[in-house]
């Protein structure tokens, strides 16, 4: 079963290629999204990934939490389900 985890505190320059490169080193990789401003501008710092394996999900909260990346130290955990209202 696939698990969605939110990266936080990520360098305005990373891109989606960097996120797949990096977690892709613990696991399989079926989406990497950096979320941007309203209208593609840019970066708001954080972005979601989404591994194959949830234990590939541990892994990489495990390996990248509080891990230093591009002079940033990220925030690597499951991301929550949006609350709609």
């Amino acid at each position: 079963m696939s698990v969605r985890l939110y990266v936080g505190n990520l360098s305005f320059d990373a891109t989606a290629d960097d996120l797949r490169e990096i977690f892709g080193q613990i696991g399989q990789v079926e989406d990497a999204l950096i979320v941007t401003r309203p209208g593609g501008g840019r970066p708001r710092g954080f972005a979601f990934v989404t591994l194959a394996e949830e234990s590939a999900g541990d892994e990489a909260i495990r390996q990248l939490d509080g891990q230093k990346v591009a002079g940033r130290q990220l925030v690597v955990n499951v991301a929550k389900e949006r609350q709609d209202d």
